[in-house]
């Protein structure tokens, strides 16, 4: 049997899971392993799962599951939540941080946060979980980014300036199908800022979940590759979170990197969030991104724990069934290598160093 490929995964919300978790105690659910969500360390380890960008995420007021829902039928508009405020943000950003600390705190080494290139590699070289701390959507960071100051000492090295909705960086784009990405404006100043202050700081800008408009302003500011962390090939799936080919295109200029989203809703054609969905569309859309990005450019960005993902992958326990189904289709070992985790350090070593 195949040797089992590493994974450094570009994008999940196992934070606000536990978070959000009625559990009396999340971080040693996580630690020991629990039947709830996608990824604990008991899963990651039979998934071969080494690390990954860990997302701090402030909800909107409201059930996601109740907006999944609304992802069906093959035509839908979810309306754009209100702007959250600040106080609201800060609350959940902050205890998604403190359970990461008493999770790694706890861990005795077995879960290590990285904040540069050098120390993922030393920890998943030691069998140590590899957490990048990132940020999706800033409504926890004032415009005098005083609180990105804080975040980057705990240890903040990506963000995406928008989730799917507006905040005073910029707008984020609806969930609405079928539909362009070209559904809003982009940055304000105060993203414009944002990103600049970024690329001093050595902070990986995530264009996933920005207007079309708000990529190419980033574009036109950053000096950094430009990197959608958790997001698929629109000409596939016509989401408006997924890209065009201009924008793939651009990635592929800049030296960037895109995530493959297992989301079943940015997978299927007809954009339902439903887990019957085949594992061949991953290895469609896998398949386009290469032929547009090249094989360099191209990892995964499951969304585990803020999506439904197909039913045969399952968890990060099933990432194994993945791997095989792509060498099934043609897929060589060093190839596998780069998508599993080669290409996402390569890309982080040019962004976080």
């Amino acid at each position: 049997m195949a040797t089992n490929i590493s994974v450094f995964d570009g994008h999940n919300d196992v934070l606000l899971r536990l978070y959000k978790s009625p559990s009396s105690d999340a971080v040693s659910d996580f630690l020991c392993g629990e039947e709830a969500g996608h990824i604990d360390l008991k899963k990651a380890k039979a998934g071969s799962f080494v690390g990954g960008l860990f997302a701090m995420y402030s909800p909107s007021p409201g059930n996601f599951a109740a907006l999944s829902k609304q992802m069906t039928g093959g035509e839908y508009a979810v309306p754009l939540p209100p702007p959250l405020p600040i106080e609201d943000a800060r609350k959940s950003v902050l205890g998604e941080l403190a359970i990461l600390m008493k999770v790694v705190r706890h861990a005795k080494g077995e879960v290590t946060l990285c904040r540069t290139t050098a120390e993922i590699r030393a920890a998943t070289l030691r069998g140590s979980l590899a957490v990048v701390l990132h940020l999706e959507g800033c409504e926890a960071i004032d415009g005098d980014l005083h609180f990105l100051e804080l975040l980057y000492a705990a240890g903040l090295r990506s963000l995406g300036p928008v989730w799917s909705r507006n905040n005073i960086f910029g707008h984020g784009v609806p969930f609405a199908f079928p539909n362009t990405p070209d559904l809003g404006d982009g940055l304000t100043p105060a993203g414009e800022k944002l990103v600049r202050a970024c690329n001093e700081m050595k902070i990986l800008v995530d264009l996933s979940h920005i207007t079309e408009k708000g990529f190419w302003d980033v574009a036109r500011l950053s000096n950094a590759p430009l990197v959608a962390t958790h997001s698929n090939a629109h000409a596939l799936c016509p989401s408006p979170r997924n890209l065009t080919d201009r924008q793939l295109a651009a990635i592929r200029d800049s030296g960037g990197m895109v995530g493959l989203n297992f989301a079943t809703c940015f997978l299927r054609p007809d954009g339902n969030m439903t887990a019957d969905t085949d594992v061949a569309l991953m290895v469609r859309q896998l398949d386009y991104l290469i032929e547009k990005l090249g094989e360099d450019h191209v990892g995964f960005g499951s969304d585990f724990d803020g999506a439904t993902v197909p039913a045969k992958i399952g968890s990060a326990a099933g990432l194994p069934v993945l791997m095989e189904t792509l060498r099934q289709s043609g897929y060589s070992e060093a190839l596998l290598n780069k998508l599993g985790s080669a290409n996402w350090l390569n890309v982080l070593e040019r962004t976080i160093g």
